[in-house]
């Protein structure tokens, strides 16, 4: 599956005894009372009230225990504000951090490749569901009727899931050819078949494959047919059907489940 295009993004903060201490938008604001010679056009200019802006030097005015900005008095213009030694120091300092992490991030995107399949997997992962098989894949095609649409998802090189969903549902979950999807389908669904011979089945899905792991229990077995590399898939079946199939490790099955026994989903 081709990787997705993701783009790196991060903030920076400074802080001070625990507390937030600037902002990028607070720190601007340093930048172009500097600039500028006047909160009134600073804090037009960064996009606050001038309120705001007077509510953020108090802030930081405090945290930092001297003053960052300081008010001029008289003069032709009647005034104005200006950065002290301190807050011209704390800001050439803030741009130099600041031009550190945006390179910082630039490094990190070249790392990106195939990130966002990666976060993809995770949230797969992380996500609880009483469905014992979870696949995630691509949408390959769609076959559209009349109330129900055929979904295909490839999940693996060569390996595709049939899922019937309803018109809306496909509508619904954005659904069409490329798109990452994931199918979940319940082990109770998936029944187990080995040396068919030609027999020819209505299922949809039929999945061939070698039992790769037996776990018998009180009533019912465990069986996981390894599908390809990687790919896997568990049915449960009584411990009389275990038996009387002979099913042992490393001997071909075949997992079969109807297409409407596919749930199909979309990462949120």
């Amino acid at each position: 599956m081709k990787p997705q295009d993701i783009t790196l993004q991060g903030a920076l903060w400074l802080s001070m005894a625990g507390e937030k201490f600037g902002s990028p938008q607070q720190l601007a604001l340093l930048a172009q009372i500097d600039g500028s010679g006047s909160i009134t056009q600073a804090a037009r200019t960064t996009g606050i009230s001038y309120k705001a802006a007077w509510d953020a030097i108090d802030h930081m005015n405090n945290l930092a225990g001297e003053p960052l900005v300081e008010r001029l008095s008289g003069g032709k213009g009647g005034g104005g504000t200006r950065l002290t030694a301190r807050g011209r120091q704390l800001v050439a300092n803030y741009q130099i951090i600041a031009q550190e992490h945006q390179q910082f991030l630039r490094n990190l995107q070249r790392q990106a490749g195939s990130m966002a399949d990666d976060l993809l997997l995770l949230k797969g992962m992380s996500m609880k569901t009483s469905a014992r098989n979870q696949f995630l894949g691509k949408v390959a095609a769609i076959r559209t009727g009349a109330v129900n649409d055929e979904v295909e998802l490839e999940v693996a090189d060569g390996l595709r899931l049939v899922a019937v969903v309803t018109h809306d549902s496909t509508e619904s979950l954005g659904l069409a050819p490329g798109v990452t999807a994931f199918a979940l389908i319940k082990a109770s669904s998936v029944i187990v078949g080995c040396g068919q011979d030609g027999m020819r089945l209505s299922a949809r899905n039929q999945l061939p494959g070698t039992v790769s792991r037996l776990q018998p229990g009180a009533v019912n077995t465990e069986v996981v047919i390894e599908l390809a590399p990687g790919s896997s898939i568990a049915a449960i079946i009584t411990n009389t059907s275990a038996s009387e199939l002979g099913l042992q490790l490393g001997s071909p099955a075949c997992a079969i489940f109807k297409a409407s026994s596919v749930i199909l989903g979309v990462p949120g």
